[in-house]
């Protein structure tokens, strides 16, 4: 039997046994997760889901937190003030192994959801509810306080400008003083990885910040 998983944006084919390299998720080596956005199961019978298959589920025990191969990133900014920069990241990864693929009863087997991989099924369900219900509050807050106009930085629409909001980003000072590691969190946590070095948001937050 195999099933065809969706997790961080990806999806696997997966077998009993298979060992998987996954987007990283919020677990120590040693626990169980259970992955719930299942598209497909296959064996005797081939089941296709619209779009997940209710009741199915992929089981696995997380053998390692590892970070990917290094890739290395160019900026350069042709304008007034040119600037150029080499940058190297590696992707933080889980390395999981799956012990069992349910068919049917994914909701009955008190088996924690793989929750930091995009997986928006079970406790991870549960976890966004309050935060939806929050964000209002968190944007008039910020409104009500004063915060900077961020949309000045390159690149950021009301849209974006709500996300940052909502993650507690409100003034171009907290931005100039983000280091690489708070650059990472924060292009994984909204979506936009590689767009703050890209824009060369730190740099202009830091020119914005002084004024």
């Amino acid at each position: 039997m195999f099933a065809v998983m969706k997790t961080g944006g990806k999806q696997y084919k997966v077998q009993s046994g298979d060992i998987l390299r996954v987007e990283k998720l919020a677990a120590d080596a040693g626990e169980k997760v259970q992955f719930n956005e299942i598209l497909m199961l296959g064996g005797d019978t081939v089941v296709v889901g619209a779009p997940m298959v209710d009741g199915a589920a992929v089981q696995a025990e997380v053998v390692d937190q590892i970070k990917g191969e290094k890739v290395i990133n160019f900026v350069k900014r042709r304008r007034k003030h040119s600037s150029k920069r080499t940058k190297g990241h590696r992707q933080k990864l889980t390395l999981v192994r799956v012990t069992e693929i349910l068919a049917t009863g994914a909701d009955k087997t008190g088996i924690k959801a793989a929750i930091g991989s995009g997986s928006v099924a079970g406790v991870a369900v549960a976890a966004a509810a309050p935060k939806k219900a929050a964000a209002p509050k968190a944007e008039a807050a910020a409104t009500a306080s004063g915060a900077d106009d961020l949309k000045l930085l390159s690149g950021v629409g009301p849209a974006l400008e709500k996300k940052l909001i909502e993650a507690g980003v409100t003034s171009f000072a907290q931005i100039a003083a983000w280091t690489d590691a708070d650059v990472e969190e924060f292009g994984e946590k909204l979506s936009f990885k590689g767009r703050i070095e890209r824009e060369g948001w730190i740099e202009q937050a830091k020119e914005l910040a002084s004024k």
